[in-house]
């Protein structure tokens, strides 16, 4: 592992060479992270199952919104987890164009399963570090939760 002295980017141009390091490595980190999966389903699919799994209940649109995809996308991809048992459907009572999806007992676990392997590799990799290097981490990861808020 190669350890960078850190320093605060003081042009824009320091910005956007900060911005082009944090795109490749949160690149890697995702990509090395769908290969600890190794599950059944897609990263798409994946990521449908916890927006799903976190609303409880959310309809059609609402997931596509969520998911940033067309709503044929999620119309599919929803079509896919039902047949293998992760989530069902149901039809607005109110309004018949909406259609609600929940996840079954099923897809919690395989979820469940799927977080978990990503979750002990991360665990394993942050063993690896100092105190020093965790504490960055942990207020690294408050930032860019607020990145990806800020654009829902």
């Amino acid at each position: 592992m190669t350890t960078r002295t850190t320093t605060t980017p003081e042009t824009d141009q320091d910005v956007a060479a900060l911005a082009a390091r944090l795109r490749l490595a949160v690149a890697r980190l995702g990509r090395r992270l769908r290969q600890e999966a190794g599950g059944p389903l897609s990263p798409s699919m994946v990521s449908a199952l916890a927006t799903i799994e976190r609303q409880g209940e959310i309809t059609l649109g609402d997931l596509a919104a969520a998911e940033r995809v067309q709503p044929s996308s999620v119309t599919s991809m929803v079509g896919k987890l039902e047949a293998a048992g992760h989530a069902v459907r149901r039809p607005d009572p109110a309004d018949g164009r909406v259609t609600w999806i929940r996840l079954t007992a099923q897809g919690k676990r395989l979820l469940e399963r799927e977080q978990a392997r990503k979750n002990a590799f991360l665990a394993r990799r942050l063993g690896r570090l100092d105190q020093k290097q965790v504490a960055a981490l942990a207020a690294a990861v408050d930032v860019l939760e607020r990145l990806v808020e800020e654009e829902r």
